[in-house]
């Protein structure tokens, strides 16, 4: 088939990679147009120092890493090889890093990549330029390499070329047409193609493309400095391009390369260089290329006193010529794919560096041509990923300039973000920074990890210390939290839940075809039920509460799910979406006191007859009104109360009043973290992704394939008796050792999956994670070990749920 008619804007390795891709799987009526000349454009591709490092502790980005790496070691230009696999090293000056480096290589050994943690010695034996008394240790990953960008870019032209795609250079894009909500062309100043679909891969461009049809890409280009180094005399007869390991020195922000007899030193550690898409000059104004700016020799100096101290052979040669090179940088240093919400056939496949690159346009393929991508989970990547707030041009701005800065800094999985915030606050803020809370961030959301006010809850119990990494970001106050909520009833804040509501004559049938539920019930049902795609994969997991007749409200995980719906609703408008996070607010009120705080509060039956587990209702809270949802993720009885933002604060007092005389506290995430794995209960994104299907992830309960047709219903009757790999619970009984999540799991010396969740569990006295395992290792009381940094964990597989399996506290 030859397809729709695509036009691809940018001929750099992500567009000559999508072309190459798309055009394999049958679409061929494709036209590539880029400002420049090919196969060196001028933009990011045509500079970019080549190092594909594939450690990440992203399975996805790691993932695609390795395609790029494989695809381009089978790609040539007349012999010529795109990719020189001399393997990368990265080597420790401090402590610190030398403990993190024993972290990334958990990394890479959970996504199924080879890779060994070297001594000093060993890394000095890899690359022999590297100054022994300064490294500490090192992690080699073989597999590592140079990939040469431009001759990449011109082998995947080629193989799309004689498959029929049309490459047009020195084109410049001036408008995307579009006509009723769709794209229709794209007008060149050499004239206008038609297009159903228009994908924009124009890298630092993008932000100027995407704005031709409304669309605010929060994309920053950067600069960053590139020098190379003049003949270095301990490299003299060096024939070969490359020989030795690329080598990142992230203690000091440094990476290096070959060149020959020279060498190719990158620097991130200099002042953050943003610049706006309009500013960059344009192929024919620039020097050299649009993407390099003026090398900056101050902005270097440290840079080059560094590389003389860790590379002493250098203090023999010069640095001969730089560059600030033009990189894209994003919000949280992730992909901009997908759809434009707003116009139809209009794409993004941006801020993709040379690494990823191959990987993505498999996946923009995947997606383009079947309607989902089946090689990578896509959930972090999504361009529809962001609220509102995060699309502004301070927040983007301040981030990427952040993200730069920390581009090689030890980042504790913990870590909040910094400026701007706070930016997003609940009702209930005020409150919480009087009783001492600590704040982490959530979406934008200020929301509360612990209290200070409870530190006096901690004396008596036994509350165990984790090991340094674990304590970061922790306090024994969360432990005291969990135990009290157990023991009596704790209020928390729910607010950073996305809450969307669907209404209208068509709700019901509209929820019935997204969801893998009945939940067109009685009004008051609420239903725990899972979005899928139409390959069977989990892309969320939601609450379907049914409030009348035509109302519903969805507790969602993120605007993501927002995007889904409204992509898929019906073109008659009997189906309306809104997002109503913003007005509204929750408190999750838990504990087996739970009905002796809420009960005198009101009028309405809050008795086990009166309101069944899993329904909903509207009350009076005092005078507040609110939407009752008998529902608890922390499992144990109680309730999530709804109220207008207005009146938050108002039911925040009245219940914190009703509470404290019967030892009631507030509580943190740590703890609701905590109980909820305690109890078994999935986090989307994290436990369950897109990659996975609910028989695997353990919510199979969430799929009803005797109802009417869904969206992945199709799909789950193929794969339900093909179980191959469970979401897996294991119990660690040192304390010591609660691990963190994505670290491998070994069977043996065999790496068999990896953590998602992990958490110290208070009330079973026992570290929880749980893991993605081999079905063949998931009976009860299999023992593995979990690699964590240097340790090898012993953990055993156990029975879920770890604490009450028969319900009784929900139900009560």
């Amino acid at each position: 088939m030859a397809g729709p008619r695509v036009v691809i804007i940018g001929a750099g390795v992500v567009g000559a990679a999508l072309a190459d891709e798309i055009s394999a799987r049958g679409w061929t009526e494709v036209t590539v147009v880029d400002q420049g000349p090919l196969p060196a454009t001028g933009g990011s591709s045509s500079h970019a120092p080549g190092l594909v490092f594939q450690t990440n502790s992203s399975k996805t980005m790691t993932e695609m890493a390795r395609y790029t790496v494989e695809k381009f070691c089978s790609l040539d230009v007349d012999g010529k090889p795109c990719f020189l696999q001399v393997g990368g090293l990265e080597v420790a000056t401090t402590p610190e890093r030398l403990t993190e480096l024993r972290r990334r290589h958990g990394w890479i050994t959970a996504w199924g990549i080879d890779a060994r943690l070297l001594s000093a010695d060993e890394c000095v034996e890899q690359h022999p330029l590297v100054n022994r008394d300064k490294v500490l240790g090192g992690l080699l990953v073989p597999t590592d390499g140079l990939a040469k960008a431009v001759l990449a870019v011109e082998a995947q032209i080629r193989r799309a070329t004689e498959r029929g795609v049309t490459f047009l250079a020195r084109h410049e894009v001036l408008d995307v047409q579009q006509a009723d909500g769709r794209v229709t062309g794209v007008l060149t100043d050499q004239g206008e193609i038609a297009a159903d679909i228009v994908v924009c891969c124009a890298g630092i461009w993008g932000p100027k493309i995407a704005r031709m049809v409304g669309m605010n890409l929060p994309l920053t280009p950067l600069a960053h400095q590139l020098a190379w180094t003049g003949p270095v005399p301990a490299l003299a007869g060096q024939t070969e391009e490359a020989v030795r390991p690329i080598l990142r020195h992230q203690d000091a922000d440094l990476y290096y390369r070959d060149r020959f007899d020279g060498i190719g030193i990158g620097y991130y550690g200099h002042r953050p260089m943003p610049i706006t898409a309009d500013e960059i000059l344009s192929v024919d104004e620039a020097d050299d290329m649009p993407s390099v700016l003026k090398f900056t020799e101050d902005d270097f100096a440290d840079a080059w006193t560094e590389t003389q101290s860790l590379l002493p052979a250098t203090k023999d040669a010069k640095v001969e010529e730089g560059i600030n090179g033009l990189f894209s940088f994003t919000t949280d240093n992730f992909p901009l794919l997908g759809e434009s919400p707003d116009v139809k056939g209009f794409w993004v496949a941006e801020a993709v560096w040379v690494t990823h690159s191959a990987g993505v346009g498999r996946a923009m393929a995947e997606w383009l041509v079947d309607g989902y991508c089946s090689s990578f989970d896509l959930h972090e990547c999504d361009v529809n990923r962001f609220e509102p707030h995060q699309l502004s041009p301070e927040y983007v701005l301040a981030r990427d300039c952040q993200n730069f800065v920390e581009v090689y800094d030890i980042l504790h999985p913990l870590q909040p973000s910094g400026k701007p915030r706070p930016i997003r606050t609940s009702p209930f803020h005020a409150r919480q920074q009087e009783h001492g809370a600590v704040f982490l961030e959530a979406n934008g959301w200020e929301r509360p990890q612990w209290y200070e006010a409870n530190a006096s809850l901690v004396e008596g119990r036994n509350i165990p210390t984790p090991g340094d990494w674990a304590a970061q970001y922790w306090s024994p106050i969360v432990g005291a939290e969990a135990q009290a909520t157990r023991e009596t009833v704790a209020m928390y804040d729910m607010t950073a839940l996305k809450r969307l509501e669907v209404t209208g004559p068509g709700a019901a049938a509209f929820l019935e075809r997204l969801t893998s539920s009945k939940v067109a019930k009685s009004v008051g049902s609420v239903t725990y039920t899972l979005l899928l795609d139409h390959d069977g994969g989990i892309r969320s997991d939601v609450t379907v509460a049914r409030l009348a007749r035509d109302l519903f409200q969805v507790g969602a995980n993120g605007n993501l799910d927002l995007d889904w719906l409204t992509r898929h609703l019906p073109a008659d408008g009997t189906v309306q979406v809104r997002d109503i996070t913003p007005g509204t607010c929750c408190i999750g009120l838990w504990g087996p006191l739970a009905r002796k705080v809420l009960q005198p509060l009101t009028d309405e039956d809050f008795s086990n007859d009166g309101l069944k587990y899993f329904r909903a209702k509207r009350a009076h809270i005092g005078s507040v009104p609110v939407t009752a949802m008998r529902l608890s993720y922390v499992g144990e009885l109680g309730w999530e109360l709804y109220t207008t933002a207005d009146l938050g604060q108002k039911l925040w007092d009245t219940l914190w009043q009703a509470a404290q005389p019967l030892g009631g506290v507030i509580a943190g995430r740590g703890a609701f973290n905590s109980l909820r794995l305690e109890k078994g209960y999935r986090s989307f994104g994290t436990d369950m992704t897109y990659e996975h299907d609910p028989y695997e992830a353990g919510v199979g309960f969430a799929v009803k394939l005797d109802r009417d047709d869904f969206i992945g219903k199709a799909a789950l009757e193929r794969r339900k008796d093909d179980v191959r790999r469970k979401l897996t619970c294991l119990t660690i009984d040192d304390p010591q050792s609660v691990v963190m999540g994505k670290e491998p799991v070994y069977d043996g010396d065999r790496a068999v999956g990896y953590v998602t969740s992990a958490a110290y569990g208070y009330t079973i006295g026992k570290g929880i994670a749980y893991a993605w395992l081999p079905t063949e290792l998931t009976a009860p009381g299999t023992t593995l070990h979990i690699g964590y940094f240097d340790q090898r964990v012993e953990a055993v597989v156990a029975e879920e749920p770890l604490f009450d399996p028969t319900m009784s506290r929900l139900r009560g």
